[in-house]
């Protein structure tokens, strides 16, 4: 039996609720052939978008210019105090939004690619397994968003998020529990690579080197730091170019595009519209003025629109390709996961002799000093710090950040004020969890609410 798709899609309630879900019905067209999922799972303006609000959560962004606070909207200036809710019960969350979008089509596709009509059995099992990673990126975005940081004694009754694995409009909307998304998660991870090939055609398509990145992630969230090194080790065999970045200072005309970028393992970008994000100043001198990574993606305050007293984040300006900054896996975070792994396991050596191999990269030769550090811990420290001058902007912060808190060593508490009123964020705090938009949760009830 055919099914009707729509090419131009507005699903403004979780794609999945019974009776409430709204589509803008525009250009639909039959899913017949396997080039039209061929075309469906190469839209990127659906697949490869991510995230937004975290960039404001984390403790990279601190909006001190009283100018830049007051001209912020009350949903960014929500995720940025960390309230019990940011939205009203009639507005949307677009993160939410959008990652169950990009469900829905994978689900559309995983249903009906392997019965579509004039293509080879190879090219089918390839879509195949390209809806199964999307749909494990969008599921990773939402679990580690909108649920508690996975915990082996916890996981299996902590409420996850939705799991939604068929376009079927009535599934329940009953939230999985984390371990169960995670499951799931890896499970679509192993089951893509065989079908998929070594590096794509297109860095926003999927690839061995790109499940095996995610799996690394999902693992290193996971503290399954064992199985996390064993993947960031396998993509890094197949894709380990990094950009010399010192090379590019002056000259940022020639840092090439994402798609063409050698660092980039699986193209995800934000979700959303970031401009003029005010940075941390204990950021800003972490990172010291010598790195290219503040030479090339930090910028006075006057260089944005309005202007502000301060430092921005330029990093999306850089690549010719207007507001968008990557968040999927890369070389440098396959580095960084197996030096973290490495420090875990009591082997300093490796890890600091890893991030070398990055921070040469990183500075002007002039400039560099190889790091040395005696102990596992300390390098671990070293680990931390790096990871923070790396994917600094991109929101990766919070994830980080929330998944420290399982070390003491690592928590921090977050304090910054905004409009004259103070706010703290604690460790393991209930905030780190996003809330859900009272939106869905009015419309289905079913959906629980987190505390």
């Amino acid at each position: 039996m055919k099914r009707a798709i729509y090419f131009l899609m507005v699903i403004v309630l979780t794609t999945g609720c019974r009776k409430y879900v709204e589509v803008d019905q525009i250009g639909n067209r039959v899913l017949k052939y396997t080039k039209d999922y061929r075309a469906l799972l190469d839209n990127s303006s659906v697949l490869e978008g991510g995230f937004g609000l975290p960039v404001y959560s984390n403790d990279d962004t601190r909006f001190i210019d009283t100018t830049k606070q007051i001209a912020m909207i009350d949903i960014n200036r929500n995720a940025y105090s960390w309230q019990a809710q940011y939205w009203s019960d009639t507005q949307g969350d677009g993160d939410w939004e959008r990652l169950y979008k990009s469900i829905y089509v994978c689900n559309e596709a995983i249903e009906g690619v392997m019965t579509s009509e004039s293509g080879t059995d190879a090219l089918k099992k390839q879509l195949y397994a390209e809806a199964l990673v999307h749909r494990a990126y969008a599921y990773w975005c939402l679990v580690n968003i909108y649920a508690k940081q996975y915990d082996s004694t916890t996981a299996a009754s902590d409420l996850g998020v939705p799991l939604l694995l068929t376009p079927d409009l009535f599934a329940s909307l009953k939230r999985a529990s984390v371990a169960t998304v995670y499951n799931q998660i890896i499970t679509d991870l192993l089951a893509s690579a065989d079908d998929l090939p070594s590096l794509p055609d297109y860095n926003t398509r999927p690839s061995k080197a790109g499940v095996y990145a995610l799996l690394a992630r999902t693992y290193l969230c996971k503290r399954d730091f064992s199985n996390a090194r064993t993947y960031a080790d396998m993509a890094l065999s197949l894709q380990s170019g990094l950009l010399d970045l010192p090379t590019y200072v002056g000259n940022t005309a020639a840092i090439p595009y994402r798609i063409a970028d050698p660092e980039v393992i699986f193209s995800k970008i934000n979700n959303g519209n970031y401009t003029g994000i005010q940075l941390d100043t204990a950021l800003l001198s972490l990172l010291g003025t010598k790195d290219a990574r503040y030479t090339l993606f930090v910028k006075p305050g006057g260089n944005f629109s309005p202007t502000f007293v301060g430092y921005g984040y330029w990093r999306y300006r850089y690549s010719k390709e207007g507001i968008y900054f990557c968040q999927g896996p890369s070389v440098p975070e396959m580095m960084l996961v197996k030096a973290e792994c490495a420090a875990r396991a009591n082997d300093a050596t490796t890890a600091i002799g890893i991030l070398n191999t990055l921070r040469q990269k990183r500075f002007a030769a002039a400039d560099y000093t190889d790091l040395t550090v005696s102990t596992a811990s300390d390098a671990l420290l070293s680990v931390v710090a790096e990871r923070r001058r790396e994917f600094f902007g991109t929101g990766l912060r919070w994830f980080d950040q929330k998944r420290y808190n399982k070390d003491v060593a690592l928590q921090v508490t977050v304090t910054r004020t905004l409009n004259h009123q103070d706010y703290t964020l604690e460790p393991n705090s209930n905030r780190y969890v996003f809330p859900i938009g009272t939106k869905y949760i009015l419309l289905n009830p079913e959906i629980e609410q987190n505390p």
